[in-house]
């Protein structure tokens, strides 16, 4: 069989740090500086732990770090954008002064947060909301002129036609980054595995990325120890690797480029595997 997955080509520079995508799938190692987040609540919210764990992950094969001050588990309370900033903004600056050579993202979906974080010194917004759940979000990455995620969530699962939903949903959120004026090449799609999706939707819609990659933009998987590997494996989050490792490098056979992970080491392995037989391909496409 021969894989034929569409890799997009895109070089973001900033100074010292930069991101490639087209030559290798990229690794985003999960920095929560939350008390409360699902698998790692609590263990990086000082800033000497978090920028310790930032500089660790890229030394065991991270790309960039996503920072986040707020969980997204379900049943997670929501923070003010003051409490977020609070927690994110001095671990931003401290990488900035000790390692300016690692790209960051931002891990929220309030406009003002992911201003003031871009500002500080990080490089991509990284929105679960897809750009709907704060209308000055879009124009703000527009305004800043940095890359921004576009995750698929909605309130409810209410889905008519599942898979035609995601990708409609997903194209809303494309159409409204677009129309605030973020240039297509800064445009990188995310699934939402784990949001609004329950266990037979969250491996339906894995085996089904390639639609998202036909859709015109890069994609981002995140499933790190997520609700559906662990309920498939009966494991706890923390046991989670090996299930998660077998998403990544399905994902990547489907054309996602880049993964959000907490354990780095085995899923650089795991993807530089992937990636020294995907790009072998002389079926890949490239755009």
């Amino acid at each position: 069989m021969t894989l034929t997955p569409v890799i997009y080509e895109r070089n973001y520079s900033w100074g010292p740090a930069e991101l490639k995508l087209g030559t290798r799938t990229q690794i985003m190692g999960i920095l929560n500086v939350t008390p409360d987040s699902f698998s790692d609540g609590g263990r990086y919210n000082q800033v000497d732990l978090a920028v310790a764990h930032a500089i660790q992950m890229m030394e065991d094969g991270a790309d960039l770090i996503d920072i986040g001050g707020e969980s997204t588990r379900p049943g997670s309370e929501t923070v003010s954008a003051e409490e977020e900033l609070s927690r994110i903004i001095p671990v931003i600056e401290a990488l900035q002064l000790q390692a300016p050579h690692i790209p960051i993202s931002v891990d929220t979906y309030k406009a003002e947060v992911a201003r003031q974080a871009i500002l500080a010194g990080a490089h991509i917004i990284n929105d679960v909301w897809g750009a709907k759940a704060d209308p000055d979000m879009a124009r703000t990455a527009a305004d800043l002129g940095c890359p921004i995620i576009l995750m698929h969530n909605r309130p409810e699962r209410d889905y008519t036609s599942y898979l035609d939903d995601v990708v409609q949903d997903l194209q809303e959120s494309i159409q409204i980054a677009l129309d605030a004026g973020v240039h297509p090449d800064q445009i990188i799609l995310d699934p939402g595995i784990g949001f609004v999706k329950d266990l037979t939707e969250n491996l339906t819609l894995m085996s089904s990325l390639g639609l998202l990659n036909e859709m015109g933009y890069p994609v981002l998987l995140a499933t790190s120890r997520k609700r559906f590997i662990q309920n498939t494996l009966q494991v706890q989050a923390n046991d989670a690797v090996e299930g998660t490792a077998a998403t990544v490098a399905f994902g990547i056979a489907q054309g996602c480029q880049m993964v959000r992970v907490h354990d780095v080491k085995p899923i650089r392995r795991t993807a530089d595997m992937c990636d020294a037989m995907l790009y072998a391909s002389p079926g890949l496409r490239r755009k």
